[in-house]
């Protein structure tokens, strides 16, 4: 039986526009002793998602907003220590949740055992989970994604935006332009990702240079940041262009009443166009055949990735909040 201590994060209050420290606290609690059925968890990493934000206030999110006291449940990657269930067993490499040191399962929900591919564990909380796999299903299912399209992708030095223009290349588009924010960002989509051309928002330049990009039109916009950003894109559609929504990093951290709204509505008429959200647990079934594949990917060095690395529990709170700085750079992880 194990015993010990373990530490978690919960929400302290909601959150009233951008996330800081404070909204958060750090609780120490004794590590329960298991019943029938459920096992014990010792995360390795943690990952902090731009996503997490939707939940921590009151109002609409694909899932119930959290309550004051109750632990953040971001995704994890950890070891099995010990276990009272059939299905696992101590030693067992497992994908999980929970802004926690610790966690106790009953074996169910987002909880599965992490494959030996031959990849670092740590990418199991990137590109090879939730992120990786947004941006797979994201091209196939939603953007049906055929060679020879032309793909525009926001955020696009994030996991999410950098995998899924790495993976339109691979699959045959014509042309990915990726919208990041800085150079060194810019620099590494091109030089290192293989897309055809990056801008940078921050630049003066910035609305000249998406003109001349978009001059022939985009068959697929992959919208990792808000309204905004889609509506920029709506006037520069193809005809039966798809337009994924599958973060609003941008729009998170506003009111309804705050947020831009979408006016080039007219676009989707004259155009055809789709526009559908994405909530990648809907293609959770079909998650280790993708993970598979892109695990061949990557070992090849046919698909890159960046991560920063945090250590311990007491870094997430901070690291969690330079997400909507434009801080971050890569998959913010968590090692514990």
């Amino acid at each position: 039986m194990t015993t010990g201590e373990m530490k978690r994060i919960v929400l302290a209050r909601h959150i009233v526009g951008a996330p800081t420290p404070e909204d958060f606290r750090l609780e120490t609690l004794p590590i329960p002793v298991l019943e029938d059925g459920q096992l014990l968890i010792a995360n390795r990493y943690i990952s902090c998602d731009p996503g997490t934000r939707s939940r921590l206030s009151p109002g609409a999110s694909y899932a119930p907003p959290l309550q004051p006291g109750a632990m953040v449940d971001g995704f994890a990657v950890g070891e099995v220590i010990e276990s009272r269930h059939p299905r696992f067993a101590a030693g067992d490499l497992v994908m999980g949740t929970g802004w926690a040191t610790h966690m106790v399962s009953n074996g169910r929900g987002y909880l599965s055992k992490v494959p030996d591919l031959g990849v670092p564990l740590s990418l199991w909380n990137g590109i090879l989970g939730v992120p990786g796999m947004t941006a797979w299903f994201g091209l196939k299912r939603v953007a049906q994604l055929r060679a020879g399209e032309r793909v525009l992708v926001t955020s696009a030095a994030g996991p999410v935006g950098a995998t899924a223009g790495q993976l339109a290349k691979l699959w045959g588009a014509s042309k990915v332009v990726g919208i990041a924010g800085g150079k060194e960002k810019c620099r590494w989509l091109t030089e290192e990702c293989g897309f055809d051309a990056a801008l940078d928002y921050k630049a003066p330049n910035f609305e000249a240079r998406f003109a001349e990009a978009s001059a022939d039109g985009w068959d697929v916009l992959f919208d990792n940041v808000g309204n905004a950003s889609i509506d920029r894109a709506l006037p520069v559609m193809r005809m039966k262009g798809r337009i994924v929504v599958s973060g609003q990093v941008a729009d998170y951290n506003l009111t309804p009443a705050e947020a831009p709204g979408i006016h080039n509505t007219l676009e989707f008429i004259g155009k055809r166009l789709r526009m559908e959200g994405m909530v990648v647990f809907d293609d959770l079934p079909q998650f280790p055949a993708a993970q598979a594949e892109l695990a061949g990917l990557i070992r090849d060095g046919l698909v890159q990735y960046r991560e920063e690395i945090f250590d311990g529990i007491d870094s997430l709170p901070a690291a969690f909040c330079g997400l909507f700085s434009g801080a971050s750079f890569g998959r913010r992880l968590i090692r514990l």
